[in-house]
């Protein structure tokens, strides 16, 4: 069992989310939904649920990467492949504003849930889709994970150091852009309908408009100039580890006790973060006076800076950047960030209570964003146990019996 903390009214109050996703990033969709109050029912496999229950398990049988992922949500027990659990799916549907789902195009169609038949069942349905190349093109059927898309949207080729193989970063990225864009997407649609109510015009259906966000694409969005550069001077960006190309000086650099960011590249802020690490002849000289004439010299510059850095704890050189109003800061581990009082202030790391195999610990997750006031809004409970909400959704929703039920979830 989870503990629930009350929320005042949210901005999603009364929207109803079907969420018809498995892994990170229909979920991540799904999951911005709820944060904000709507009621976001998550369809699981019956007895297995998602997959990502299981991801980076290390005790009992549910992970705390599904419990973020899926925190503020509903979990039924439901089998699309048969034909009971196709026909409360398309009951459930009826009563839904918005549906969320991320398998392989093509795949709802198989089931009977094709566009037709989703504006048949409401109209009115907003559907967001995510996939690994979208709904259309010529690769649109094929399968794909984050980690693909990160590699052919652009990002991998410029993760890690020149002279070795791109690296990834810590975290499924692409996943959470891309759920990022399907949230986006949904928001603006449900605006739309809206409007289109508000004017009397035909509000869009599942035939004349859905959401169609690729991984890869979601990707490519994040590339900034890389194809620009490209396409108008012939440059293409390379891969150049703490760096980014093209800018200096900004990198990390290591301290006695660890290591910190230091982005002084800013033109305006450049001489202070030279006089403030004693070099002033650094700052005075008229060939490093813009980005282009450091990026030439960053190894220099980077040496100079790592010197003076290695002789100071992080506390140390980060007071004297701070003074200087020089932007740094250190690089944090997840026992840092626990207790930052910058994340504490604006409760950013909220403790809820857990079943961690069978014991109940008070374990810190990461907060809401964006903040709406003062601080993030109350993270009413974590991702919830395989089917918690079988009775309220298929008793006090849909008005099946206890056999109808039963079935369901076998």
């Amino acid at each position: 069992m989870t503990s629930e903390t009350p929320s005042p009214a949210l901005p999603l109050t009364g929207v109803r989310v079907l969420e018809l996703g498995n892994f990170i990033a229909a979920p991540t969709a799904a999951r911005l939904l709820a944060d904000f109050g709507a009621e976001v029912i998550k369809v699981e496999r019956p007895g297995k649920g998602d997959e990502l229950r299981n991801w980076r398990l290390f005790a009992g049988d549910t992970s705390m990467l599904y419990r973020t992922i899926n925190r503020n949500k509903r979990s039924i027990e439901l089998d699309l492949r048969s034909e009971a659990g196709l026909a409360a799916a398309k009951k459930l549907l009826a009563t839904c504003d918005v549906l969320v789902e991320n398998f392989r195009p093509g795949t709802l169609d198989k089931w009977g849930l094709d566009a037709a038949t989703l504006a048949e069942i409401n109209p009115e349905l907003v559907v967001a889709r995510v996939s690994a190349y979208g709904q259309t093109g010529p690769m649109s059927d094929r399968p794909g994970f984050a980690a693909v898309a990160e590699a052919y949207g652009g990002l991998r080729e410029l993760v890690g150091e020149e002279d070795r193989p791109p690296s990834r970063v810590g975290v499924s990225i692409g996943d959470s852009i891309a759920g990022l864009y399907a949230a986006f997407g949904v928001v603006m649609a449900l605006f739309q309908r809206q409007s289109a109510r508000a004017t009397g015009a035909t509000p869009h259906s599942p035939l004349t408009q859905q959401i169609d966000v690729a991984l890869h694409e979601a990707i490519f969005s994040m590339m900034e100039s890389l194809v620009p550069d490209v396409s108008a001077h012939g440059v293409a960006r390379v891969r150049t580890g703490g760096r980014m190309q093209g800018i200096a000086p900004s990198n990390a650099y290591p301290c006695s006790d660890g290591d910190v960011v230091i982005s002084g590249n800013a033109d305006n802020l450049y001489p202070k973060f030279m006089r403030a690490i004693g070099r002033p002849d650094l700052a005075d000289d008229p060939d490093l006076a813009t980005n282009a004439g450091r990026w030439n010299r960053r190894d220099e510059l980077d040496e100079a800076i790592g010197a003076w850095t290695g002789a100071r704890t992080r506390a140390e050189a980060l007071e004297v950047l701070e003074a200087a109003d020089v932007p740094a800061g250190p690089i944090q581990t997840a026992a840092d960030i626990i207790v930052d009082p910058q994340f504490v202030a604006r409760e950013m790391v909220q403790t809820l209570d857990v079943d961690v195999a069978g014991e109940t610990k008070q374990v810190a997750f990461p907060g809401i964003v964006p903040v709406l006031g003062d601080a993030s809004l109350p993270v009413r409970h974590v991702g919830p146990d395989l089917g918690a909400d079988n009775d309220y959704v298929f008793r006090e929703l849909l008005g099946l019996s206890d056999d109808e039920v039963a079935a369901l979830t076998a």
